[in-house]
């Protein structure tokens, strides 16, 4: 087995070979540009790292894994032309540099070529990624959706705001893993299982990502801290925080006003995150899923060491400060 940053560097390296700017430079500019933003690549890992825990060669997965970093990328460059987002991860976003007509555009194109990858895979392996790479993009068009109708409704419930996350971000976890498995032909209970346990890490990753977004450290975060706040979005803390009679009636005013200066409200709705037992609700919540996911291991068909790499992998997501 090889090391987390092996994958990666053997990814980025692969990546910078496969994308490049052709004409119209229109096109595939913005796709290059959006792609060497950087980022964990943290599906493209567990794409290449599934695929050699159940006992292939990484290398075989090396497309499947480029065109799931090509979709999550084609996703991010559509969200942001729909919450109007003027940067992604700390540099101009595509629609900003370079205009609304070229981001849909050279978004559609990244889509297409990310199912144009799975051509290079042969028969019944083939069929098997782009049928899971075709439920897997609706799921996550499905909870965008979901996303965009609860910012304006006052009646969301924590089930549906968990299914939400679970389309929009934790399904192309368990893809990811999904797909080293396909690749690497291991047994349909394999392939079960691994998913997931990426779908479940895949709830977990982004309750912890809402909670951070409130309760990050400014210097290592990557994006404003507040900004969930800011832009009055309905998650988890939120939602939890609203079993308070009195804490539901103090968000229900602040989350119906947009300060010039946002800083007192952000510090204000922390507050009662808090004060709510919300945010320690969070907490568990997290700890909760991220368990969850570790028993599901214990039920894989693999070596002991490679269970540990896959604990350790979840371990390392889920202390993390960014």
């Amino acid at each position: 087995m090889h090391a987390i940053d092996q994958y990666r560097e053997e990814f980025v390296a692969y990546l910078s070979e496969k994308v490049k700017t052709k004409e119209p430079e229109n096109l595939y500019d913005p796709m290059v540009y959006i792609l060497g933003l950087g980022g964990k690549r943290v599906r493209p890992v567990l794409v290449l790292m599934a695929a050699e825990i159940f006992g292939s060669d990484h290398k075989k997965a090396l497309d499947a894994a480029l065109a799931i970093e090509i979709f999550h990328n084609f996703s991010l460059v559509h969200d942001d032309i729909m919450d109007d987002a003027p940067l992604r991860r700390g540099k101009k976003t595509v629609h900003e540099k370079w205009d609304l007509n070229t981001g849909i555009l050279s978004g559609d194109a990244m889509l297409i070529r990310a199912y144009q990858l799975f051509e290079n895979y042969e028969g019944s392996t083939f069929r098997e990624l782009a049928q899971l790479f075709s439920k897997t993009a609706i799921e996550v068009c499905e909870g965008q959706q979901y996303d965009i109708d609860f910012e304006t409704r006052d009646d969301v419930s924590i089930p549906e705001y968990m299914k939400m996350i679970e389309y929009k971000t934790a399904v192309l976890v368990g893809a990811s893993l999904k797909m080293g498995a396909i690749v690497a032909n291991t047994s349909q209970d394999n392939k079960k299982k691994i998913y997931e346990f990426g779908r479940l890490l895949g709830i977990a990753f982004q309750l912890q990502d809402d909670y951070l977004d409130a309760f990050g450290d400014p210097e290592t975060f990557g994006k404003q801290v507040g900004g969930d706040i800011i832009e009055n979005k309905k998650t988890f803390l939120y939602l939890t925080s609203l079993n308070a009679e009195e804490t539901a009636i103090q968000l229900g005013h602040l989350y119906s006003i947009n300060p010039p200066d946002s800083r007192a409200k952000v510090e204000t709705v922390k507050a009662l995150f808090e004060s709510s037992g919300a945010a320690e609700q969070t907490r568990l919540e997290i700890e909760k899923y991220t368990h969850k996911a570790f028993q599901v291991l214990n039920d894989l068909d693999i070596e002991e060491d490679k269970k540990s790499m896959l604990r350790k992998f979840g371990e390392n997501l889920m202390n993390r400060d960014v």
